[in-house]
């Protein structure tokens, strides 16, 4: 009965949660990704900062950043995902996680009074998301002037991807980002749609409250989910490929298996 109130792409991360963690967390080309974000967001972010987390997920990334001093108001769209999410985060004392859409967070959250230091949204929540300009117009207002909001989100040029299912041989999934407007998917018996956005689709969302300031591609030489398990049983490929990322990061940034895009306020936005 709950799946049927549920959005498609809530109930499908719904569906989901309870292993979540046991098959995403194993996997070291996740892992290596993960790594890559999780310094650009500490660098980002400095010790006692105010964040909003969108599409957190598990809590992995809010754990993670509450052991190293930061407050992280976690926000997704899953409540079976936000509740194992307060699991984790509760012994640091934060806000409880909240069962947010990211298209309703202004509406949401209009009781937050004190403004974020800023946000951030990891791997591909908001490919989830059609249309972005009700996150940008949300955080225009609950992010303070001049601060950081940090998007992950799918490539739309990955070699990587391109490689893996060419070499088994289906072309679909290889060039399937290459689409545009909403595209099938399907989790844990769940169908539900993504949207592969472009640079500008986002900026233009952003704006005129953030400019882009920064690129990173997350997954430039480091494989994509699509080569585990395999990849996880070659520990030292892995760590090869994460050491080449970080020369390739910032000049080969679009052909990320995510790409990391990082916004600074300009400003409060006239109401």
């Amino acid at each position: 009965m709950r799946a049927v109130s549920l959005s498609p792409a809530a109930a499908a991360f719904d569906a989901v949660a309870d292993r979540f963690d046991a098959r995403y967390g194993a996997w070291k080309s996740v892992a290596a990704q993960r790594r890559a974000v999780r310094a650009a967001l500490v660098q980002a972010f400095p010790p006692g900062s105010k964040i909003l987390e969108i599409g957190g997920g598990t809590g992995e990334d809010a754990e993670w950043l509450a052991q190293r001093g930061r407050e992280v108001l976690l926000t997704d769209v899953s409540p079976s995902m936000v509740r194992i999410a307060g699991e984790k985060l509760r012994p640091f004392g934060l806000p409880a996680p909240r069962v947010v859409a990211a298209e309703q967070l202004e509406q949401a959250l209009g009781d937050i009074r004190a403004p974020f230091d800023g946000a951030f949204s990891n791997f591909a929540a908001l490919n989830c998301v059609s249309d972005l300009a009700p996150v940008g117009r949300a955080l225009a207002r609950l992010v303070r002037p001049g601060g950081v909001v940090l998007f992950v989100v799918f490539g739309v040029s990955p070699p990587g991807e391109w490689i893996i299912q060419l070499l088994r041989g289906d072309v679909g999934a290889a060039f399937r980002r290459a689409s545009r407007g909403d595209v099938a998917a399907r989790l844990g018996g769940q169908d539900f749609f993504v949207r592969y956005h472009r640079q500008r689709d986002i900026v233009d969302a952003m704006a005129p409250a953030f400019r882009l300031t920064r690129r990173l591609g997350i997954g430039v030489f480091v494989p994509p989910s699509a080569a585990e398990p395999w990849i996880s049983g070659h520990p030292r490929i892995i760590n090869l490929l994460e050491r080449l990322d970080r020369v390739a990061s910032r000049p080969l940034a679009l052909l990320g298996d995510h790409v990391l895009f990082q916004f600074e306020g300009n400003g409060p936005v006239p109401a």
